[in-house]
């Protein structure tokens, strides 16, 4: 049978075209009597929705965008998965730009986003530059935009947060209670929101037990590898500290690289704790004390928020969440 089109369905249902369509669309204003006569209609006719039309009418791509600047991390997987979730579950595609950390690329792909490409925008951001105005194209074109853990916050936008400050604290008296007095602190970017927040954390939990801190304990690292074990190697033999923090997985991986090739024992010569969703984390020799945060629950209410702006449409509307991390103690601390 060749394929009908909505027109037809109605007329052979004795509906009109924009019940049929309401139908399709799962709108709560249809019986169910009704939708289920309409949807085995469709079924016998052979009739598929054209929904890429109807989006065009309603000029909405049914298409949201997620920002991240990485996808190796498992921290970003596991978020990306729950904002995959809710958009599907919502009845839309995800599209996924990834800057890798690359602040030029950033301000790329949010340029070509305000073009109405997708209806709404998900993002972690890079970073890097004072300078966002590029983020304002955006709010002038009325696009909601969510951010997740990695923000700006100069930029007014809804935002998705872990308590960073509260599980840094806790993770340093850890160290500290076990201890360590010359605890070195890695981070990636210490001007990130996130990397602020971790930082003021460990510096409050030194003062509190009466030990000054030292910028020398502060350790920039990088995104690349090798780079970080070259300078890990140094700084573990001539600072050679009692207790690592490390404020992203990668730099905890990397300590554990450095300590094997030294022949440092962690947990004995060496504490190491981290802020990772590394599922093998208890399986590593010694496994890693985390600080665990709930990435896919972050995905997933990120998504909430947007969807709820895409929904009610109220573009002065902006909620800030904060969710609970979680302190795994495992054998790199104890």
């Amino acid at each position: 049978m060749d394929s009908i089109n909505i027109k037809q369905l109605a007329e052979k249902l004795n509906l009109s075209t924009s019940t049929v369509s309401r139908a399709f669309r799962g709108h709560n204003d249809i019986n169910k009597e009704t939708k289920e006569r309409i949807l085995a209609m469709a079924r016998e006719l052979n009739y598929q929705p054209n929904h890429l039309a109807s989006n065009l009418r309603e000029n909405k791509s049914k298409t949201i965008a997620v920002v991240v600047p990485e996808i190796a991390n498992n921290f970003f997987s596991r978020a990306i998965n729950g904002i995959e979730r809710m958009a599907r579950d919502k009845g839309y595609h995800v599209l996924i730009y990834l800057t890798n950390d690359d602040f030029d690329k950033e301000v790329e792909f949010l340029s070509e986003l305000h073009n109405g490409r997708v209806d709404g925008i998900i993002m972690s951001v890079t970073g890097e530059a004072k300078d966002h105005s590029y983020m304002h194209k955006i709010r002038k074109k009325s696009i909601p935009l969510v951010f997740f853990d990695r923000v700006y916050d100069d930029v007014v936008a809804s935002k998705v947060l872990t308590n960073d400050y509260e599980s840094s604290f806790t993770a340093t008296k850890h160290l500290l209670e076990k201890g360590c007095k010359k605890i070195v602190y890695l981070v990636v970017n210490k001007n990130l929101s996130i990397g602020k927040m971790r930082m003021q954390g460990y510096c409050d939990a030194l003062e509190s037990s009466g030990i000054k801190f030292s910028e020398d304990l502060v350790i920039d690292c990088s995104n690349d590898m090798s780079s970080n074990m070259e300078l890990l190697g140094q700084v573990f033999q001539t600072v050679k500290p009692d207790g690592v923090f490390a404020s992203v997985e990668r730099l905890a991986l990397a300590s554990y690289y450095v300590c094997h090739d030294l022949g440092i024992r962690i947990g004995q010569d060496l504490k190491i704790i981290c802020f990772s969703s590394l599922e093998i984390a208890p399986l590593l020799n010694p496994s890693l004390s985390t600080i665990t945060q709930p990435a896919f629950d972050m995905g997933g209410e990120a998504a909430r928020i947007l969807f709820r702006r895409l929904e009610d449409a109220n573009p002065d509307e902006h909620e800030n969440v904060v969710l609970a991390s979680e302190l795994i103690i495992r054998n790199s601390s104890l």
